[in-house]
């Protein structure tokens, strides 16, 4: 099974975040010791704060922001708030 990070950078289309979702809904289930925002509401506050300097994320891995919001940034911001401080 390919990693939740690996994930990512292939999403493209609805039906791919959809797959995605549903991997870190099970990534959530299985591995909770690891999520560092495991309760709804620290989820929800990490995603607040990413959101708010996500773009020195794109600058500091040599990706452009994107003008518009993709599945991708979708995912980028789901899967950085079950870590971000």
């Amino acid at each position: 099974m390919m990693r939740l990070n690996e994930m990512i950078n292939g999403i493209k289309t609805k039906e791919d975040l959809l797959i995605f979702l549903s991997a870190l809904r099970k990534d959530l289930i299985s591995n909770n010791e690891e999520w560092e925002n495991p309760s709804l509401e620290s989820y929800l506050e990490a995603m607040e704060s990413w959101i708010e300097t996500m773009d020195s994320y794109y600058k500091n891995t040599n990706q452009l922001l994107p003008e518009q919001p993709s599945w991708k940034m979708f995912a980028d911001i789901l899967y950085a708030s079950k870590y971000y401080e």
